[in-house]
């Protein structure tokens, strides 16, 4: 027997869908499971596609909804690491002046051992 695939369905289309295939359905956050009919399933256990035995129990959970502790309304965030923290501000770089040191190049940034 294969688990089916509840979320997004409502209580009383779950309810069917596992009693179709042989199998119970459990909520276990909702005491009263038998009298909810139009709340969604978000989670179920196990996933959809596993192989059970028949008359084993599938637990599903359900939107809380409004007014039922929900999360509520999700924002989008921005994307990228966090502001704050401690920035570092640099001068910008400026042109060269007479007498300024040569900066190192060529051989001189290389190690050199003996020869």
């Amino acid at each position: 027997m294969r688990v089916p695939h509840l979320v997004g369905l409502m209580a009383v289309d779950a309810r069917e869908a596992a009693r179709a295939r042989g199998l119970r359905l459990d909520a276990p956050d909702r005491p009263a499971f038998h009298l909810v009919v139009v709340d969604h399933v978000v989670r179920q256990y196990p996933q959809p596609g596993t192989r059970v035995p028949r008359a084993s129990p599938v637990h599903v959970w359900f939107d809380l909804g409004e007014g039922e502790g929900g999360g509520g309304v999700r924002e989008p965030r921005a994307s990228g690491p966090p502001g704050g923290g401690l920035r570092c501000a640099r001068d910008e770089p400026r042109p060269p002046r007479p007498g300024d040191p040569l900066p190192p190049c060529g051989r001189d940034l290389l190690p050199v051992g003996p020869p």
